[in-house]
Formats: structure tokens, C-alpha cells, sequence
């Protein structure tokens, strides 16, 4: 009789195999508002989906989780992507998450993620590129929308801090289709009005509604501005481009205006102490220099003056000696090396140097008595000139020429006659 009751394992696990064969349970799209969420430590999100009128729980693992471009929040819209089967432990239903992307926002996430990528690659968001925000600025910039939370904020908080501040508002679109060409052009504006630091921000909202500190055209304005710029997008959680460009991210634009200007109180006290340590410094110095004065008045040489002379007329003697001692080596060293002149064979025997030179004089006139055409003249030979050119050859004259033949005592002028060129080598 008993048979025919099942246990609730086994109508579980039935239900579970019919949800896991039915084809059209196994590629689900839903869409709905997640609500009890839950990022697990083993990386796993539980959540569940809702809508006006029911409910399903979800779980998305952490192979799936890892790849989702967004921070997944109570209250979001979400489209998501999986199957349907039953969870067998508590005999509920569930869809397995593959894929999540933001109700009509997905492609924006996508965007968001390229240009961050593109610009971190060109170097936007390094760290050499930053600013450094003045500590007590003269003059704030305030590129945000006239009315709303995040200008009274902002003007609120840097009044009660720090009030001898001047600051500039500039009232800007911070939302809708025009907003990025206004954020620019208020960020080039600014630029002429002598700024410390510029804040850049508005308050919290969809990403919609914070897409246009996102644009690409706002980021490289923010990167190229001369001033520093604090970004106050949103609440802590917002992370915009204009974050990662900007010189100081603040997660608020309260906490904007704090870090842009010093708390006075904070300042007023830090100068008290600067004072009192100023004073305490001058108080020690000036103690200080009377014991050293003190110990200069009561030190022996002031007390004996003269006693410093001692030493210096000591080292005045021992320098007068020194010199005399150079002195006296040196007149030494003169007169020796005058001593070896004088003795020198050359001094001793100044004739030798003269019959050197005279025995030099005559292989000198030898050599040219050898060389002198005249003594040739007298061994019988003669020099034959035309037009004052000795000849060389019977070629170079002709008959009737006046030449000139020059001997050992003499020169005998005649007139050419009688030519003949003697032929070598005919027998």
C-alpha cells in the first residue's frame, strides 16, 4: 500500500531530468532587476531576478563572473543569458547564468571598456603625467551644473574649510547629447582666469546619465589642461574616464572640495605649533650662542691676546730659515757648477778648439780646390762659349758664329769656319 507514495528526492530528481531534456529550457534570455545580491569569496554571484510579478534565483559562477565588465548592484537591470533546471537540495528552480550585460546599457560598458584600454596604452592615466594639487589654493575652478546637490556641496564645503578661498563657478551640461562639447569648453575657459585647481564633476546617476565624463574628447581636454583638475563624478562606487585622467580622484564631490582646500581650523593650528617651534628654535639658538659666546670670552687666548703671536713669530723664524737655507744651497750650487766650468779642458786649452777649426777650414778648401772648373783649365782644357752659353755640341753653331774660348790664363775670341761632326764608331 505504501509503494505508490514517492520521497521528495525522487519527484526532485524527476522534475530536475525533465528541466534538464526540455530544449527550450536549456538558452534562456531573461531580463529583469536583481535584488539580494551576493558576490561570493569563491568568486560566485547568487542573486535573484525580478519583475512586477515574480521571482526567479540565479547563480552565475566564477568562470562567468569574472567576465562581467560591471559591478552588479541591488536595484540594476540586467539581461542575462543561461539555463533553467531545479537545484535538488531545496527543490527550487533556477537559471545558470553564462552571460550578464546591463538593461540597455551593455554597449556603453563595452565602449567604456575600449577607450579605458586605448588611452591607459597611449599613457593618460600614468602617474608622470599628474599634477601635483596645491595645499592653500588662492582661486577654485568649478566646471559642474548651476542648480543641484553636487554644487552645494562642493561651494558648501569649501566655505566652511576654508573661506578666503575665491571661488569660480562655471556653469556647465554635466548630462544629455551636448554635455561633453560644454564640459570642454568650460575646461578651456578656464584656463584664463588664473586658476590653482579646477573641479570637475557632478553628482550621482546611471551610467546613461554619467556617460559624458566617459567621452573621449572630455578625458584628453581634462589630460591637456595646464591646471589640476580634481574629477568628482558620482558617488564612490562611479569610476568615469575622466577619474583615470584627472589629476586627483575624489569619490565625491564633497570630498572633492576637502581635497581641494585645507580645513582652516586644521591650518590655524598647524601654524600655532609651526610658532611655538619657531620659538622654542630662536630660544635654544639664542642660549645656545651665549654659552659659546661665554666660552669665547673665557678662553685663554682672549684672556692671554699676545700668546697668539708666539707661535706665528716661531713660524716666521722657521720660514726665515728655511729661505736662508734655499738661499745659501743655491749660491753653493752656482758656484760649484762655476768651479767645474773653470776647470773644463776647453778653459784650460783654448788653443785646441782653434786647430779643430783651422784643420776643419782646410779639408773644406780641398774639397773645393777639387771642385773648381779652373784648375781643370790648367791641365790643357778649354770652355767654348756662345752668346755666353758654354757649347755642349758642334750642332748649336755655325759657320761665321763669334765664339769664345776660355783657358787657364785667358780668353781667345774666333769666327767659326769649317764645321765637321766627328762620327763615333766608323772605322
Amino acid at each position: 500500500m505504501h509503494d505508490k507514495y514517492l520521497t521528495i528526492s525522487t519527484i526532485t530528481r524527476y522534475l530536475k531530468s525533465r528541466f534538464d531534456l526540455d530544449e527550450n529550457l536549456q538558452t534562456v534570455f531573461l531580463k529583469g532587476e536583481i535584488s539580494n545580491f551576493k558576490a561570493h569569496t569563491t568568486g560566485h554571484f547568487y542573486f535573484s531576478l525580478k519583475d512586477e510579478n515574480s521571482k526567479i534565483n540565479a547563480i552565475m559562477f566564477r568562470s562567468n563572473a569574472s567576465k562581467v565588465l560591471f559591478k552588479p548592484v541591488d536595484g540594476m537591470k540586467v539581461l542575462v543569458t543561461g539555463r533553467i533546471s531545479i537545484y535538488e537540495a531545496a527543490g527550487n528552480y533556477q537559471i545558470y547564468v553564462d552571460e550578464m550585460i546591463e538593461d540597455g546599457v551593455g554597449n556603453l560598458y563595452v565602449a567604456y571598456e575600449e577607450l579605458k584600454k586605448k588611452l591607459a596604452a597611449e599613457g593618460l592615466f600614468g602617474e608622470a603625467h599628474k599634477k601635483k594639487i596645491p595645499k592653500i589654493p588662492k582661486r577654485v575652478g568649478i566646471i559642474t551644473a548651476s542648480t543641484g546637490a553636487a554644487i552645494r556641496d562642493i561651494m558648501t564645503t569649501i566655505k566652511r574649510r576654508f573661506p578666503i578661498t575665491e571661488t569660480i563657478l562655471f556653469p556647465t551640461l554635466v548630462q544629455g547629447e551636448n554635455a561633453k562639447e560644454d564640459i570642454v569648453r568650460n575646461i578651456k575657459r578656464a584656463e584664463a582666469y588664473d586658476l590653482d585647481v579646477l573641479i570637475v564633476g557632478r553628482g550621482g546617476g546611471s551610467i546613461e546619465d554619467l556617460w559624458a565624463f566617459n567621452e573621449e574628447v572630455v578625458a584628453r581636454a581634462i589630460y591637456e589642461s595646464p591646471i589640476p583638475i580634481i574629477s568628482a563624478v558620482g558617488h564612490e562606487i562611479d569610476f568615469t574616464i575622466a577619474d583615470f585622467v584627472a589629476d586627483l580622484r575624489a569619490p565625491t564631490p564633497t570630498a572633492a572640495a576637502e581635497l581641494a582646500v585645507p580645513n582652516m581650523s586644521d591650518l590655524k593650528s598647524h601654524i600655532n605649533n609651526l610658532v611655538i617651534r619657531l620659538n622654542e628654535s630662536i630660544t635654544k639658538k639664542v642660549n645656545y650662542q651665549k654659552l659659546y659666546l661665554e666660552s669665547i670670552k673665557n678662553s685663554f687666548v682672549i684672556k692671554n691676546p699676545m700668546i697668539m703671536f708666539d707661535s706665528k713669530k716661531q713660524k716666521l723664524d722657521l720660514i726665515f730659515d728655511k729661505i736662508n737655507e734655499l738661499v745659501l744651497k743655491n749660491v753653493k750650487d752656482k758656484k760649484d757648477r762655476l768651479d767645474i766650468i773653470k776647470r773644463s779642458y776647453v778653459l784650460v786649452n783654448p788653443n785646441i778648439i782653434y786647430k779643430d777649426k783651422r784643420l776643419i777650414m782646410k779639408n773644406i778648401i780641398d774639397k773645393l780646390e777639387l771642385l773648381n772648373p779652373l784648375n781643370v783649365l790648367g791641365r790643357g782644357y778649354s770652355i767654348t762659349y756662345l752668346d755666353d752659353k758654354a757649347l755642349k755640341s758642334v750642332k748649336n753653331v755655325k759657320d761665321g758664329d763669334m765664339i769664345s774660348v776660355r783657358l787657364s790664363d785667358g780668353f781667345i775670341k774666333a769666327n767659326v769656319t769649317n764645321i765637321k761632326e766627328e762620327e763615333y764608331g766608323k772605322e
